[in-house]
């Protein structure tokens, strides 16, 4: 199904906020098999949602809008969206009785405008905000749908994981399965060349890729009957994209590097301690982020300069003289004096030129050596970066320092 995505808000046209719905919707309707054609964005003037609504249905059975529900007098995307339908507005005895208990809960009292929430189309599927006040809902005329949405991120995202999202899947017969397939070391265009054949034929299952900082995605869909016929169909060309690429994939199940390298150090046990020089103290942020890591991470050092790598980690004078901070010969002392201070099972240690400055013809900005230490293992890798700019830099550092303990472990 042909389908428009509509952002109401001025603030989003003033660049006050950045519109993360439209990314969040976009993904999630295209595993649904909705093709989104669409994407536009209007302020709070009752004109001109209007006509973006009617101008959006010239091509599309399916109009989603995010914003524009709340009690306030500009927060008119309902009223627009019931006049398009051929609707009237009625009170919503349970919306209603929802309120009240939010305000009730909440200790306050209920302004008089904040009734208006209550006030729905008449033929509505009314979907009802457990993370908000304003409830959204879903419309019909002549075989074209509307569903309207709150604007603030984590009600629209509550309420269409809840409530839109099962509505979707109950307009079609058919049933889709996917499948997320991330990998790392790989470009976009690499990719698609080594599973060009497949893509040039596909039919059903379908592939897509797709590119992300430093990293691409692969996305397997099929659409069936039933979701065994689907979920075969999907696992079958995974098993010859796996054959073609596996070296890159680091997950099959759309999970961030980071959460795959924690997961098989809780599962295996392995303590892990890191050393940090220009990423100072990136890796450590990451690996924190995972709840339950505090089994294993045993502690991230933040050596920046000559004399934090010499005094919390033993890096040799010599060492640096003659070879520099940025160096193979200076990662492997920072992993040696790591693994002295820590004992863990893996020590890794990084540093680097990150930029914009610092950069020489020998050692360039984008440079990064990475040392790392688990059993009789002790390697280094080289990393040479295009110099993109210093963030971009320092995450794909990142990436690559997970990506050398999720293969060597």
């Amino acid at each position: 199904m042909k389908t428009a995505i509509l952002s109401v808000g001025t603030e989003l046209l003033f660049g006050q906020i950045t519109n993360t719905n439209t990314v969040y919707l976009s993904n999630k309707l295209n595993m649904l098999g909705y093709d989104v054609m669409y994407h536009y964005t209007v302020g709070d003037n009752p004109e001109r949602v209007f006509d973006m609504i009617n101008l959006a249905f010239e091509d599309c059975d399916l109009v989603l809008t995010t914003g524009g529900l709340g009690p306030t007098q500009d927060d008119l995307t309902k009223e627009v969206a019931c006049e398009v339908m051929g609707d009237e507005l009625v009170l919503d005895d349970d919306a209603m009785e929802e309120l009240v208990s939010y305000f009730k809960n909440l200790g306050r009292e209920m302004t008089e405008n904040n009734k208006k929430q209550a006030i729905l189309p008449s033929r509505a599927k009314v979907f009802y905000n457990d993370a908000g006040t304003a409830p959204g809902f879903a419309l019909e005329k002549d075989g074209k749908y509307i569903i309207c949405m709150p604007g603030p991120p984590r009600e629209m995202t509550r309420m269409f994981e809840k409530s839109v999202m099962p509505f979707l899947e109950s307009m079609s017969d058919d049933v889709i399965y996917y499948r997320m397939i991330r990998a790392f070391g790989i470009g976009e265009s690499q990719l698609e060349t080594e599973l060009m054949d497949l893509i040039d034929d596909q039919t059903d299952p379908t592939l897509a890729t797709y590119a992300k900082e430093g990293e691409c995605s692969l996305r397997i869909a099929s659409k069936k009957k039933s979701r065994h016929e689907a979920k075969e169909a999907v696992d079958r060309m995974l098993e010859t994209v796996i054959e073609r690429i596996g070296d890159y994939i680091y997950s099959c199940d759309d999970e961030e590097l980071v959460e795959v390298v924690c997961q098989k150090l809780m599962k295996k046990g392995l303590t892990l301690s890191s050393a940090e020089s220009c990423t100072g103290g990136m890796f450590a942020a990451a690996v924190t982020d995972i709840p339950g890591i505090s089994r294993v991470f045993q502690r991230g050092l933040v050596t920046y300069s000559n004399e934090a790598k010499m005094d919390e980690l033993g890096v040799r004078a010599e060492t640096l003289d003659e070879f520099g901070a940025v160096s193979e010969e200076t990662a492997v002392e920072m992993a040696e004096g790591l693994k002295r201070v820590s004992g863990s099972d893996i020590c890794i240690s990084v540093t680097g030129i990150a930029g914009p400055d610092g950069g020489s013809r020998e050692k360039p900005v984008g440079l990064v050596y990475i040392g790392f230490i688990y059993g009789d293992k002790k390697l280094c890798k080289k990393v040479l970066m295009r110099d993109v700019n210093r963030k971009w830099n320092r995450h794909y550092t990142l990436l690559s320092m997970l990506d050398m303990i999720n293969k060597n472990i």
